[in-house]
């Protein structure tokens, strides 16, 4: 789903670039004689890099960050270096932020609350009708401006910036999320039936990392952090 968000993520973006969404009216891929967009992806993960991908591929001005250094250099070879990586600090951030037209927030600590790396006061400091896509917005958001939307109401306009922040992006898109995630876990639902829950995670490593909770006791360290609460070993 990661994968499905980062790509369509860039799709909403350009639309909430147009004048008619609230955006400054500006084409993401330019045109001859006229610059592309400046889009500024904060996280190089799953999501992150897909975006990049698709960003890349209209022909945006495409700036990553990231604090994994080995990430951004895979990220960077993998685009035939047609893209800005750039290491994710404080500094950097606001210089990045300061001149971008679409941001792309897919900052994200599996299980737990995404930090908010980005103050009201930054958002402030963005171009009118720039416009800030969070899809950290799941895990809570990485934006103090930013606040669940739907599918049906997606945006809204804080300090003059568009904020898009639709939770449940892949939802969008339910064919292909459908399939998309379908692949990938069914083999787990079938081991899961064939099996049973105990003998099943006893066998999979990834079925034991993916139970959050089960018989009153969260087993995620990452949901127990973010709840204050206590987590267990499986």
């Amino acid at each position: 789903m990661s994968e499905v968000a980062g790509r369509l993520a860039v799709q909403k973006g350009a639309q909430s670039l147009e004048s008619l969404a609230g955006g400054m009216g500006i084409l993401i891929s330019g045109v001859s004689g006229v610059k592309p967009a400046d889009v500024v992806i904060l996280g190089a993960g799953t999501a992150g890099s897909n975006a990049c991908r698709v960003a890349v591929g209209m022909g945006a001005h495409v700036s990553v960050l990231d604090i994994n250094p080995p990430r951004l250099a895979k990220l960077y070879d993998a685009m035939n270096g047609r893209v800005t990586t750039i290491m994710s600090n404080r500094a950097n951030i606001e210089e990045e932020l300061s001149h971008a037209d679409l941001v792309i927030s897919t900052v994200l600590v599996p299980g737990a609350r995404t930090p908010r790396l980005i103050t009201r006061g930054l958002i402030k400091r963005m171009r009118e009708g720039s416009v800030f896509l969070d899809i950290s917005i799941d895990q809570g958001g990485s934006s103090e401006t930013s606040r669940p939307t739907s599918h049906h109401d997606p945006v809204y306009v804080v300090d003059g910036v568009v904020h898009y922040c639709v939770a449940n992006m892949p939802g969008a898109v339910p064919r292909t999320s459908t399939y998309a995630l379908t692949n990938v876990t069914l083999e787990y639902g079938l081991m899961l039936a064939d099996k049973g829950l105990g003998e099943a995670v006893a066998e999979s490593a990834p079925l034991r990392r993916g139970i959050n909770t089960h018989d009153g006791r969260i087993f995620h360290e990452g949901v127990a952090q973010a709840f204050g609460l206590e987590s267990f070993e499986w």
